[in-house]
């Protein structure tokens, strides 16, 4: 089975402009494909704001942006009905969440009460406006971008709230020859800030990932590998380290990418390597170390490995 021709040409133009990511691209199309939300965590500078831009533009989605800041009010994203003088009615007005891809700009700067309102959005697939639900578009799809070095003035998301998030990703800095071959764009002219995204040729539709999330859901999956699964679920949830294994939730995501990481291969199964592709960003918001070992400086992504490590392989 080989994955839409669609697909590939999205991760081509992605990787043309956002130079030395290809394996954060690669994780942030398994996501849209599997129908999960994002957590972006990366310093300012490394284009997680462009990425997103590029790619609602590339699939003709409609895009909105919202900054989060600490006076930002839950009206302020799900939106308010306001009474018009002139009519002597209410009318609708409605906020940025009513879009197909939603850019959340720094989720942990905005107090519990409007990050509520946009969970409540993801989870539900719709808002309830003055007891009216009015449903959201069928790709809606949030990326929640957050600085990983601020904590004052902060309001970090709460485990449950979490674990609604299919992947966190981390953005780190390009390598060397990345980060050179940037420096060569722009002083061939290319600046990101004055990229005309408009203009960019789209090559995809908003009904071909759609089509694709489809096909997704029927990549075949053994029970071989469903056990293997659940024994790395097990093993989060016995490991030493770790105050906080996978959720159940989690345990369906993670068949879920798995079958989108084994689609974008170009397969119509699932191999033990998809499994453990999809694991990090997964897991790595979902699993709470214990404090002795964050006293020894444990990493999450090591505690990940671990388990991986340690439960066998099917043959």
């Amino acid at each position: 089975m080989n994955n839409h021709p669609a697909l590939t040409r999205l991760e081509q133009g992605l990787n043309r402009i956002i130079v030395g990511q290809s394996t954060l691209i690669q994780q942030i199309l398994i996501a849209l494909l599997a129908g999960g939300h994002i957590i972006l965590e990366g310093v300012p500078g490394t284009g997680k704001t462009l990425l997103v831009k590029v790619l609602a533009q590339l699939i003709q989605a409609d895009f909105r942006r919202i900054q989060l800041t600490p006076d930002v009010l839950p009206s302020d994203i799900t939106g308010t009905n306001i009474f018009d003088l002139n009519s002597r009615n209410f009318t609708l007005k409605k906020g940025p969440v009513f879009t197909e891809v939603l850019l959340a700009d720094e989720i942990n700067r905005t107090p519990p009460k409007t990050q509520a309102a946009l969970l409540e959005a993801m989870e539900e697939m719709q808002v309830t406006l003055d007891g009216e639900s009015l449903p959201l578009p069928e790709l809606f799809w949030v990326i929640a971008t957050q600085n990983p070095l601020e904590f004052e003035g902060t309001y970090p998301l709460p485990e449950a709230q979490l674990d609604r998030f299919l992947f966190k990703l981390v953005v780190d800095y390009p390598d060397q020859a990345a980060e050179k071959q940037m420096l060569l764009n722009r002083q061939a002219g290319f600046a990101a800030r004055r990229l005309d995204i408009a203009r960019l040729k789209s090559v995809a539709t908003v009904g071909k990932i759609l089509e694709a999330r489809q096909a997704v859901k029927e990549v075949k999956v053994s029970e071989a590998i469903v056990d293997y699964l659940l024994a790395l679920v097990k093993a989060s949830r016995q490991h030493p380290d770790l105050a906080l294994g996978a959720s159940p939730r989690a345990t369906g995501a993670w068949l879920q990418t798995s079958q989108a990481a084994a689609w974008l291969s170009g397969r119509d199964f699932v191999t033990p390597d998809d499994v453990k592709a999809v694991a990090a960003p997964l897991l790595r918001h979902r699993l709470i170390l214990k404090p002795e070992a964050m006293l020894d400086g444990l990493q999450l992504d090591a505690a990940i490995a671990s388990i991986i490590n340690k439960v066998s392989v099917p043959r």
